[in-house]
């Protein structure tokens, strides 16, 4: 049995022919072409990757510093914005009939987003967002359940040059409050519920108890996507999703941030320590 079990794990399958010519990498010796090329100068071969791949309000000017090693910097006089990247580029480039997003529900309902639909909800949201104050370096804590109203809010929020934050919606009041006080976060965005194995389970009602606990005191709006139509309690702070954005234009210049500008802040699981800011 043990011998089945080695031939199995040292067994290699091959692509298709026809998936492997068209992928970004065409095979091994693709590959071994781009790693020979990083080896040789990893500095001009990130440089050619980010020129190709990127698209730059202003280009940059000098790959990497190293200067104050461990703590590199990339690109860091050129500036960009990843919302843009991620779609409005796309549309450019004539994808925007093109399904970005295929997402399927609890209950089996499939819904499929194109790239030019994602950008003018997305324009909606951040117009939303900047209406109610949020501005660029802000932090935003998104608890929410998979959803493309998430994507959303996360692309709303990089437009803007506001940091979110995704905290995972099982998570309990105190684990949320904990994210929300150590980022200083001056909004949150959520649901009233989700569903989960057919069942609906709060979220709404999860952010109100983490706001009643000390160090939230930076929250100054709820934002709330109406997921079941659940009975929820409501407070000054609070603001319906579908509300704050009908009236907002589907268009929206993006906040163009420094390539050092931190996108996310991300945390290992059941950390309560610093995050790790990503750009």
């Amino acid at each position: 049995m043990s011998e089945t079990k080695n031939a199995t794990a040292l067994a290699r399958y091959a692509p298709p022919l026809a998936l492997a010519s068209s992928a970004h990498v065409a095979g091994r010796a693709s590959y071994d072409l781009l790693a020979a090329e990083a080896d040789a100068d990893y500095e001009a071969y990130w440089a050619r990757l980010a020129r190709e791949f990127v698209a730059w309000k202003t280009p940059f000017t000098k790959v990497l510093d190293s200067s104050e090693a461990p703590h590199f910097k990339w690109f860091e006089d050129g500036t960009l914005n990843v919302s843009h990247n991620c779609l409005d580029a796309q549309v450019a480039a004539g994808r925007g009939d093109k399904v970005a997003i295929i997402f399927e529900a609890d209950d089996g309902t499939v819904t499929r987003s194109t790239y030019a639909e994602l950008l003018a909800q997305t324009c909606r949201m951040a117009n939303a967002l900047k209406a109610l104050g949020v501005k660029k370096g802000d932090r935003v804590v998104i608890y929410m359940a998979m959803s493309v109203e998430g994507v959303v809010a996360m692309q709303a929020c990089a437009r803007l040059g506001a940091v979110h934050t995704v905290v995972f919606g099982g998570f309990s009041a105190h684990s949320l409050r904990d994210r929300i006080a150590d980022t200083g976060s001056v909004a949150v965005i959520t649901a009233d519920e989700q569903m989960r194995g057919g069942k609906a389970l709060p979220l709404k009602a999860i952010v109100d108890e983490a706001l009643a606990m000390k160090g939230c005191e930076a929250v100054r709006q709820v934002i709330v996507y109406r997921r079941t139509g659940g009975k929820i309690e409501w407070q000054a702070r609070d603001r319906w999703m579908h509300d704050i954005t009908a009236a907002q234009a589907d268009t929206c210049e993006p906040e163009w941030v420094g390539a050092e500008h931190p996108l996310f802040l991300l945390y290992t699981s059941g950390s309560t320590g610093k995050p790790k800011g990503v750009q």
